[in-house]
Protein backbone atom coordinates (compact mmCIF):
# COMPACT_ATOMS: atom_id res chain seq x y z
CA UNK A 1 0.00 0.00 0.00
CA UNK A 2 1.15 3.31 -1.07
CA UNK A 3 1.27 5.36 2.07
CA UNK A 4 4.08 8.37 0.26
CA UNK A 5 2.16 12.07 0.99
CA UNK A 6 0.70 14.20 -2.11
CA UNK A 7 3.34 15.69 -4.32
CA UNK A 8 1.86 18.68 -3.73
CA UNK A 9 2.44 18.25 0.13
CA UNK A 10 6.32 17.70 -0.75
CA UNK A 11 6.27 20.46 -3.06
CA UNK A 12 5.89 22.91 0.08
CA UNK A 13 7.50 21.53 2.54
CA UNK A 14 10.51 21.39 -0.01
CA UNK A 15 9.97 25.06 -0.62
CA UNK A 16 9.24 25.60 3.03
CA UNK A 17 13.07 24.44 3.22
CA UNK A 18 14.17 26.09 0.47
CA UNK A 19 13.31 29.28 1.57
CA UNK A 20 14.66 28.78 5.02
CA UNK A 21 17.59 28.48 4.24
CA UNK A 22 17.88 31.57 1.76
CA UNK A 23 16.97 33.80 4.70
CA UNK A 24 19.13 32.25 7.26
CA UNK A 25 22.53 32.35 4.17
CA UNK A 26 20.91 35.89 3.93
CA UNK A 27 21.24 36.96 7.43
CA UNK A 28 24.53 35.20 7.73
CA UNK A 29 25.56 37.56 4.56
CA UNK A 30 23.98 40.91 6.19
CA UNK A 31 25.69 40.18 9.39
CA UNK A 32 28.75 39.60 8.09
CA UNK A 33 28.77 42.38 5.97
CA UNK A 34 27.98 45.12 8.68
CA UNK A 35 30.75 43.63 10.36
CA UNK A 36 33.32 43.81 7.66
CA UNK A 37 31.38 47.24 6.67
CA UNK A 38 31.99 48.45 10.35
CA UNK A 39 35.23 47.73 10.69
CA UNK A 40 36.39 49.32 7.15
CA UNK A 41 34.40 52.48 7.77
CA UNK A 42 34.26 52.79 11.72
CA UNK A 43 38.53 52.06 11.80
CA UNK A 44 38.85 54.82 8.99
CA UNK A 45 36.25 57.21 10.43
CA UNK A 46 37.74 56.87 13.94
CA UNK A 47 41.24 57.68 12.72
CA UNK A 48 40.73 60.88 10.75
CA UNK A 49 38.94 62.28 13.93
CA UNK A 50 41.93 60.98 16.72
CA UNK A 51 44.08 63.37 14.25
CA UNK A 52 41.84 66.18 14.44
CA UNK A 53 41.15 65.77 18.61
CA UNK A 54 44.71 65.15 19.42
CA UNK A 55 43.92 62.19 21.38
CA UNK A 56 42.22 59.09 21.78
CA UNK A 57 38.78 58.84 21.52
CA UNK A 58 35.30 56.75 21.56
CA UNK A 59 33.75 57.10 18.42
CA UNK A 60 29.69 55.73 17.98
CA UNK A 61 27.55 55.97 14.88
CA UNK A 62 23.78 56.79 14.45
CA UNK A 63 21.44 54.46 13.51
CA UNK A 64 22.10 53.76 10.01
CA UNK A 65 24.28 50.56 9.01
CA UNK A 66 27.78 50.99 8.30
CA UNK A 67 26.96 48.21 5.49
CA UNK A 68 24.89 51.12 3.64
CA UNK A 69 27.61 53.71 4.45
CA UNK A 70 30.11 51.29 3.09
CA UNK A 71 28.11 51.25 -0.17
CA UNK A 72 26.79 55.06 -0.38
CA UNK A 73 29.39 56.83 1.56
CA UNK A 74 26.83 58.63 3.82
CA UNK A 75 26.98 58.76 7.50
CA UNK A 76 23.91 60.24 9.46
CA UNK A 77 25.79 61.16 12.78
CA UNK A 78 28.89 60.71 14.26
CA UNK A 79 29.50 60.71 18.30
CA UNK A 80 33.31 61.63 19.75
CA UNK A 81 34.15 61.03 23.31
CA UNK A 82 37.47 61.99 24.83
CA UNK A 83 38.69 62.25 28.36
CA UNK A 84 41.83 63.74 27.76
CA UNK A 85 41.26 66.23 24.10
CA UNK A 86 44.38 68.54 23.42
CA UNK A 87 42.93 71.92 21.95
CA UNK A 88 46.23 74.05 21.45
CA UNK A 89 48.51 73.24 24.80
CA UNK A 90 45.44 72.50 26.50
CA UNK A 91 46.21 69.39 28.55
CA UNK A 92 42.83 67.51 30.29
CA UNK A 93 40.18 68.48 27.94
CA UNK A 94 37.39 66.17 28.36
CA UNK A 95 34.97 66.44 24.94
CA UNK A 96 31.62 65.08 24.05
CA UNK A 97 30.87 65.99 19.86
CA UNK A 98 28.07 65.30 17.37
CA UNK A 99 29.02 65.54 14.18
CA UNK A 100 26.25 65.60 11.42
CA UNK A 101 25.42 64.32 7.83
CA UNK A 102 29.15 63.08 6.72
CA UNK A 103 30.05 62.12 2.98
CA UNK A 104 33.20 60.30 3.39
CA UNK A 105 35.20 59.51 0.39
CA UNK A 106 37.07 55.48 0.20
CA UNK A 107 35.27 54.51 2.95
CA UNK A 108 36.64 57.31 4.77
CA UNK A 109 40.05 56.79 4.23
CA UNK A 110 39.91 60.02 1.54
CA UNK A 111 38.48 62.02 3.47
CA UNK A 112 34.83 64.23 3.33
CA UNK A 113 32.83 66.85 4.50
CA UNK A 114 30.89 67.12 7.11
CA UNK A 115 27.86 69.02 7.49
CA UNK A 116 27.00 70.50 10.87
CA UNK A 117 28.58 69.89 14.04
CA UNK A 118 28.65 70.62 18.03
CA UNK A 119 30.22 69.74 21.31
CA UNK A 120 30.74 70.61 25.10
CA UNK A 121 33.95 70.85 26.40
CA UNK A 122 35.22 70.51 30.21
CA UNK A 123 38.70 71.81 31.54
CA UNK A 124 38.79 71.05 34.57
CA UNK A 125 40.62 72.88 37.31
CA UNK A 126 43.03 70.28 37.55
CA UNK A 127 43.49 70.24 33.65
CA UNK A 128 44.19 73.63 33.50
CA UNK A 129 47.13 73.60 36.10
CA UNK A 130 48.47 70.70 34.69
CA UNK A 131 49.18 72.74 31.18
CA UNK A 132 50.04 76.00 33.49
CA UNK A 133 52.82 73.71 34.79
CA UNK A 134 55.48 76.13 36.31
CA UNK A 135 53.62 79.09 35.88
CA UNK A 136 51.39 78.72 38.58
CA UNK A 137 50.72 76.40 41.30
CA UNK A 138 47.15 75.89 42.04
CA UNK A 139 43.74 77.03 39.89
CA UNK A 140 40.74 77.10 41.74
CA UNK A 141 37.11 78.27 40.07
CA UNK A 142 34.12 79.90 41.27
CA UNK A 143 30.43 79.51 38.92
CA UNK A 144 29.14 82.53 41.50
CA UNK A 145 31.53 85.16 40.44
CA UNK A 146 32.68 83.36 37.08
CA UNK A 147 36.29 84.10 37.66
CA UNK A 148 39.91 81.33 37.36
CA UNK A 149 41.76 82.19 40.95
CA UNK A 150 45.42 80.58 40.14
CA UNK A 151 47.90 80.64 42.56
CA UNK A 152 51.40 82.07 41.12
CA UNK A 153 55.09 82.65 42.53
CA UNK A 154 54.80 79.76 44.81
CA UNK A 155 51.62 81.04 45.96
CA UNK A 156 52.26 83.96 47.58
CA UNK A 157 50.23 85.56 44.62
CA UNK A 158 46.50 85.45 43.16
CA UNK A 159 45.98 86.33 39.38
CA UNK A 160 42.19 85.96 38.50
CA UNK A 161 40.57 85.83 35.04
CA UNK A 162 37.32 85.44 33.14
CA UNK A 163 36.75 84.13 29.76
CA UNK A 164 34.34 85.28 27.49
CA UNK A 165 33.26 84.86 24.62
CA UNK A 166 33.13 87.58 21.23
CA UNK A 167 32.55 87.66 18.09
CA UNK A 168 33.02 83.93 18.14
CA UNK A 169 36.38 84.01 20.19
CA UNK A 170 37.19 83.19 23.72
CA UNK A 171 38.61 86.05 25.56
CA UNK A 172 40.41 85.98 28.58
CA UNK A 173 40.22 89.01 30.49
CA UNK A 174 42.51 89.67 33.78
CA UNK A 175 40.53 91.02 37.03
CA UNK A 176 42.82 91.71 39.64
CA UNK A 177 46.55 90.29 39.49
CA UNK A 178 48.39 91.45 43.06
CA UNK A 179 51.28 90.46 45.31
CA UNK A 180 50.71 91.80 48.82
CA UNK A 181 49.09 94.51 47.26
CA UNK A 182 51.85 94.71 44.64
CA UNK A 183 50.96 94.67 40.89
CA UNK A 184 52.75 91.46 39.31
CA UNK A 185 54.72 91.42 36.45
CA UNK A 186 53.19 91.89 32.74
CA UNK A 187 54.80 89.83 31.18
CA UNK A 188 54.04 86.79 33.62
CA UNK A 189 50.33 87.39 33.65
CA UNK A 190 50.32 88.22 30.19
CA UNK A 191 52.15 84.72 29.56
CA UNK A 192 49.75 82.88 31.88
CA UNK A 193 46.85 84.32 29.87
CA UNK A 194 48.26 83.33 26.80
CA UNK A 195 48.53 80.05 27.37
CA UNK A 196 44.72 79.90 28.80
CA UNK A 197 43.28 82.06 25.73
CA UNK A 198 45.55 79.53 22.97
CA UNK A 199 43.57 76.47 24.73
CA UNK A 200 40.58 77.85 24.50
CA UNK A 201 40.95 79.07 21.21
CA UNK A 202 41.97 76.67 18.97
CA UNK A 203 39.28 73.27 17.81
CA UNK A 204 38.83 71.40 14.89
CA UNK A 205 36.31 71.13 12.08
CA UNK A 206 36.06 75.32 11.88
CA UNK A 207 33.74 74.98 14.99
CA UNK A 208 33.56 77.98 17.35
CA UNK A 209 32.77 78.65 20.34
CA UNK A 210 29.24 79.88 21.33
CA UNK A 211 29.05 80.46 25.01
CA UNK A 212 31.82 79.76 27.84
CA UNK A 213 31.10 79.74 31.50
CA UNK A 214 33.14 79.07 34.88
CA UNK A 215 32.17 76.02 37.21
CA UNK A 216 33.07 75.38 40.46
CA UNK A 217 35.11 72.57 38.64
CA UNK A 218 37.02 74.78 36.15
CA UNK A 219 35.31 75.99 32.45
CA UNK A 220 32.60 74.44 29.96
CA UNK A 221 32.52 75.63 26.81
CA UNK A 222 30.01 74.86 23.81
CA UNK A 223 31.17 74.59 20.33
CA UNK A 224 29.57 74.70 17.37
CA UNK A 225 29.78 74.19 12.96
CA UNK A 226 28.92 74.37 10.19
CA UNK A 227 29.82 72.73 6.73
CA UNK A 228 33.70 71.65 7.15
CA UNK A 229 36.11 69.45 5.47
CA UNK A 230 37.09 65.85 6.88
CA UNK A 231 40.69 65.73 6.12
CA UNK A 232 42.04 62.50 4.30
CA UNK A 233 44.21 59.68 7.23
CA UNK A 234 47.32 59.77 7.52
CA UNK A 235 49.85 57.55 7.63
CA UNK A 236 49.28 54.14 7.29
CA UNK A 237 46.13 54.08 9.34
CA UNK A 238 44.64 51.98 5.69
CA UNK A 239 46.37 49.29 7.03
CA UNK A 240 43.33 48.84 9.49
CA UNK A 241 40.86 50.19 7.06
Amino acid sequence: MNTAPPPSRVSRRTLTIALAVVVALLAALLIGGEAYARHRVASCISAQFEQEMGSKIDVGFGVKPLLITYLDGKVGRVTVDSDDTKFGPAVGMVVHAKFDDLEVVDEGRGGGTIGSSSADVDWSNAGIKETLAGLVTGVTSSKSSGMLTLKVLGGLAELQVKPVVTNGVVQVETQSAALLGIGLPTDLVQGIVDVISKSLQSYPFDMKPTSISVTDDGIAVKLSGGRSELPASQGNTSVSC
